[in-house]
């Protein structure tokens, strides 16, 4: 039976979190004196009165929390960290609808980074700082950046942790999960503060650094200019911007080893990163050759072009430098497949995942064998570990049913009068929170504002359905889920 005692009791925590955040952008709104402090300030109250009314329900909570307590509260705190952070837009006036609001910031939290705001640069400083930070608050999860505070609970952090974390592995830091988490917030926080220097270093001013650097490593998206990056029309910019988005892509875990005992050839011991980089690899040639054969592009620009939107999109990042609507279409399928894959687990990207990818080749490759010699015992193992069962069959369990939503969600799509292009990709980049969509009617340069509110609705959920990797959602909806035992 779930506690609601403790699930009010934790939401109404993590609602002062959400005050307190949203108060830094209050004062970058006062700094900057604009029209935004109104809204911040209503709505900072509205939240701090809100986390009150959670505490007061679960005032008699105690420190037990249940696997069935983890996954409302992973859920519910996406969702209601969305509701309360769309206020800001709402109250300001420069989003009118409540629709639009909500899926700007569900946008923003599950770091898509697809807005439905067509003119971005209309916007307050403190309204386009949240929406970045909205994107940076989201990128290692949002309970996952709160998990300090969670080890006063019997044994429910663990729990909370496995509920929101990306991935079929976790390889563990530190035996203390707030310690690892707090050593992944170092590995995060550096990225950050290292990609803002390199940004300043190569022209931009603070404040375009701070948005860009947050952006990037979080893997999001959302640009303070309607152009992007390829505002500044610098190479030197959209290189740095590959590179972090790049870093941001590989496993956070991974990263701390390699940096801890400063060997890089760590990096290359694990089976996915090579996938991974093998992806981006050859990705990038395909594209790039395209680019000069058919679109006259010299072979640095080609180069460049293509890498930036490979890594971005297989990153799940989402900033262009070029149009790739006016690529080959064969460019789109590149791109689309750079959707699916996504980057690596345990880091900011969304989607599939480089280690389910190679994973399921391992099965293919395994059951081809197991045709010829069937009584041949075939391990599939992963950086020299083998898999266990249950791992594999949870893996095409994951597998079959991203591939049934895709399929659902965009039949709901063309049902609502959006082509099949657009429908496609808009499916891949919502579930994958990828942000930009392929197609010439939302091409990967434009907004969503188009969509119908249907549409808007049912890529906000598969936005937070992505971000949690389906089945932290999905389980909410089984019978089995409310019974008492």
């Amino acid at each position: 039976m779930i506690n609601w005692n403790m699930v009010s009791k934790i939401m109404g925590a993590l609602l002062f979190i959400e005050a307190a955040l949203m108060s830094i952008c209050l004062g970058i709104a006062v700094a900057y004196g604009e029209n935004d402090v109104p809204a911040f300030i209503t709505s900072v109250s509205l939240i701090v009165m809100a986390g009150f009314i959670f505490r007061y329900f679960g005032r008699r909570a105690g420190n037990r929390l249940s696997r069935k307590d983890a996954y409302l509260v992973v859920t519910l705190s996406w969702v209601l960290f969305s509701l309360f952070g769309s206020f800001p837009f709402m109250i300001s006036g420069y989003v009118t609808s409540f629709t639009d609001a909500f899926f700007e910031n569900m946008s923003g939290f599950t770091t898509t980074g697809a807005s439905v705001i067509d003119n971005v640069e209309a916007l307050p400083h403190g309204l386009l700082f949240w929406r970045t930070f909205t994107q940076w608050i989201g990128g290692l999860g949002i309970v996952f950046a709160t998990v300090a505070l969670l080890p006063s609970l019997d044994g429910g952090y663990v729990k909370v942790f496995s509920a929101e974390i990306t991935g079929p592995i976790h390889t563990k830091l530190h035996p203390r999960l707030s310690m690892g988490a707090k050593y992944i917030w170092m590995v995060y926080i550096a990225l950050t503060l290292s990609c803002l220097g390199c940004f300043m270093l190569f022209g931009m001013n603070f404040w375009e650094s701070i948005n860009y650097a947050m952006t990037s490593t979080a893997t999001g998206g959302f640009s303070i200019y309607n152009e992007s990056i390829e505002t500044f029309k610098s190479p030197a910019l959209e290189y740095t911007c590959a590179v972090f988005c790049f870093l941001s892509g590989v496993n956070f875990t991974l990263l701390y080893f390699t940096v801890a005992r400063r060997r890089i050839g760590m990096l290359f011991k694990s089976d996915e990163f090579k996938f991974y980089l093998l992806m981006i690899l050859a990705c990038t040639a395909f594209i790039m050759y395209q680019l000069m054969a058919h679109c006259g592009y010299n072979a640095e620009h080609a180069f460049r072009s293509s890498v930036f939107q490979v890594v971005t999109f297989i990153t799940t990042t989402g900033l262009f430098n070029d149009n790739a609507a006016l690529w080959p279409h064969v460019t789109w399928v590149v791109l689309a497949v750079c959707m699916f894959v996504g980057a690596c687990s345990g880091s900011t990207s969304g989607a599939f995942k480089c280690i389910r990818s190679m994973m399921v080749l391992k099965v293919i490759r395994n059951e081809l064998r197991q045709i010829l010699h069937p009584n041949a015992v075939l391990p599939l193992k992963v950086d020299g570990v083998n898999v266990p069962m249950q791992k594999r069959v949870t893996l095409l369990a994951f597998l079959g049913t991203y591939l049934i939503m895709l399929v659902v969600v965009a039949f709901v799509m063309i049902a609502c009068g959006i082509d099949h292009t657009n429908a496609i990709t808009i499916c891949l980049s919502s579930m994958g929170n990828v942000g930009p969509s392929l197609g010439l009617e939302i091409g990967p340069t434009m907004s969503w504002n188009m969509l119908p509110a249907a549409a808007k609705w049912t890529c906000s959920f598969m936005m937070l359905v992505g971000r949690l990797e389906i089945f932290t959602v999905m389980v909410i909806f089984t019978p089995s889920f409310w019974k008492e035992n």
